[in-house]
């Protein structure tokens, strides 16, 4: 898949700014019951071709250990990839309805997301993104499961100098 030979080349390169990034995901389900994890790790960013790439590792708290996450962020849409664990490569587009596999170690399903809100903060000098706000419904095999919001924090590393 070429997200994993994307994440490959990403890691291997020496102009990523290490960062520290907050991951909030929230879902709301068909009962109204909402369910929201925090992770906090390290992570790497990157701009390639004026598209801002952000990498960093699952872990047990978002039930996907051992999975990097990688997510390319563009003036208009997010892609979000995942490889490891799972395996998934998700679209972000206002207003789009976008299907995409999410492949286990037990099996595929097939997801649609439909983006209802989408931002992307920046630093002043616009040159690195500082963080991602998604709002969306998910849907599996067709029928809704939830609402669902995506809010990943970036930060500068002041542990490895940055």
């Amino acid at each position: 898949m070429k997200g994993l030979s994307l994440i490959k080349a990403l890691n291997g390169n020496t102009g990523i700014d290490h960062v520290l990034i907050t991951v909030t995901g929230s879902q709301r389900d068909v009962h109204g019951e909402e369910n929201t994890i925090e992770l906090f790790t390290h992570g790497r960013s990157q701009v390639k071709n004026g598209v801002h790439y952000i990498s960093y590792q699952e872990t047990e708290i978002s039930g996907m250990e051992g999975a990097t996450t990688l997510l390319k962020i563009y003036t208009d849409h997010v892609i979000l990839v995942r490889m490891g664990q799972v395996d998934q490569r998700q679209e972000f587009r206002i207003g789009e309805r976008c299907l995409s596999s999410y492949v286990t170690p037990y099996g595929t399903i097939q997801m649609g997301v439909r983006t209802t809100s989408l931002t992307v903060t920046r630093t002043e000098d616009n040159k690195w993104v500082t963080g991602v706000h998604i709002k969306y419904e998910l849907e599996i095999d067709g029928q809704w499961q939830s609402a669902n919001t995506l809010n990943v924090v970036v930060q500068g590393d002041k542990k490895n100098g940055h």
